[in-house]
């Protein structure tokens, strides 16, 4: 087993970082995603009750409602969840 410095690891991981945004370094891959449809609309096409998808999204029926509402965002990971159920409900479905 090789030993490891992690600290400078990390600082040379922050000095990348930097190098890149003073526009020293390309190269890096960068994926710009396309933000899901409204969770309605795709709970909806699903064809569920907001309990039923609140449920399969693993988050409250009052976290559902809010989305739907336009109280609240869907977060990150929430986001990503939808992009699934919109995109391949049936993987979504089948994990339930």
């Amino acid at each position: 087993m090789t030993d490891r410095n992690i600290g400078l690891e990390i600082l040379e991981g922050i000095r990348e970082i930097k190098a890149f945004e003073r526009g020293d370094i390309d190269g890096l891959r960068t994926r710009e995603l396309k933000a899901p449809a409204a969770p309605e609309q795709i709970r909806k096409r699903m064809g569920l009750s907001q309990a039923a998808f609140a449920g399969l999204m693993g988050v409250s029926v009052r976290t559902v409602q809010d989305w739907e509402q336009g109280r609240r965002e869907p977060s990150g990971p929430a986001r990503s969840l939808l992009r699934i159920a919109e995109q391949r409900p049936e993987v979504l479905l089948e994990l339930a």
